[in-house]
């Protein structure tokens, strides 16, 4: 054995090994029993980490050779050589993402993950965000109308905890009437209740995202695989003969393309439209569900739904160009 770290989260009594045999060893030191061996590197392992701030194990050897995987489902998620030979030391520091690499010929530092919280606001100015796995909520309104703002200040807003996320979060967001959040991370989504934050629903999902009703939505399993649910329950299946880019939620499901957007039902899951507009990076429903934006790098497009297309029953809708910016 070569390099040991200890996992720092407190709610696992794991530690990790790296030994000459190429292989890293996640070990329960309670009961003395290997939990999982992570097989990939192709030569000596020389050190290994857990990351403090982001669910992620830290791995090098002695080809220069680094790689990430994740700490809970143990899957490879990156793999580097900066080229500097062999590889010595790990360095990480808790409050930050940045991470320190010794090498025979050098030091590489980058920074992984993201730094800023991911966060939703309801309509009501209730914002809950993710600090890891720990979430947090505010209440903007709770200032008052006679509280003068000031551009770029600090807002002196109390802040409370929720509790704890079953999944490190990478998404999340309000259902409309604000009842419900979606975690989304790792593969998978949780529904939470917003007050209490009990899980609600919970499955597989590599995107998520809510209808204009509150009780529906449509998650990406990967791939073309889209499921509608209805009152949290599913519905039925997208039919989907091309590749998918992101889903969107709102008046009408909508599946991103290369190219286009396409536009679903929500009651069966019919094609009600295609919109051809390439590097789509957004879509954008008014709240009385009769304007939609597609926004993408450079431009937008608003677009107006007749009443054909807001009907389940039809097919194919009338939608109109609005303008363009």
């Amino acid at each position: 054995v070569n390099c040991v770290d200890y996992f720092t989260g407190g709610d696992r009594p794991f530690l990790i090994s790296g030994a000459d045999d190429r292989l890293i060893k996640v070990w329960d030191y309670q009961t003395k029993h290997c939990v999982h061996t992570l097989e990939g590197h192709a030569h000596n392992i020389s050190a290994v980490a857990y990351h403090p701030e982001l669910p992620v194990i830290l791995s090098a050897s002695e080809d220069g050779c680094i790689k990430m995987w994740h700490s809970t489902t143990y899957r490879l998620e990156n793999t580097l050589n900066y080229g500097m030979e062999r590889i010595w030391a790990i360095g990480v520091m808790k409050g930050s993402n940045s991470v320190a690499f010794g090498f025979d010929e050098g030091v590489a530092v980058v920074k992984i993950g993201r730094e800023e919280p991911v966060a939703s606001m309801d309509s009501s100015g209730k914002i809950i965000w993710a600090r890891h796995n720990e979430i947090q909520t505010v209440n903007v309104k709770s200032l008052g109308a006679e509280f003068e703002l000031v551009d770029g200040e600090r807002l002196p807003l109390a802040v409370k905890d929720l509790g704890a996320c079953d999944l490190y979060p990478q998404s999340l967001k309000h259902n409309p009437n604000g009842r419900f959040v979606t975690v989304c991370g790792d593969g998978e989504y949780v529904v939470y209740t917003a007050l209490a934050w009990r899980n609600k629903s919970f499955g597989s999902a590599m995107e998520f995202a809510w209808s204009s009703d509150s009780n529906d939505y449509a998650i990406r399993e990967g791939g073309a695989r889209i499921k509608i649910h209805k009152n949290f329950q599913e519905k039925c299946s997208l039919k989907i003969e091309y590749t998918v880019e992101g889903i969107h939620g709102g008046a009408l499901v909508g599946v991103r393309g290369a190219d286009f957007v396409c536009f679903y039902d929500w009651d069966e899951g019919r094609l009600v439209r295609r919109i051809d507009v390439g590097a789509v990076r957004e879509v954008i429903w008014s709240d009385n569900g009769e304007l939609v934006a597609i926004a993408g790098d450079a431009s937008f497009y608003i677009l107006q739904v007749g009443a054909l297309c807001r009907a389940a029953v039809v097919p194919c809708g009338n939608f109109a160009c609005q303008g363009r910016a």
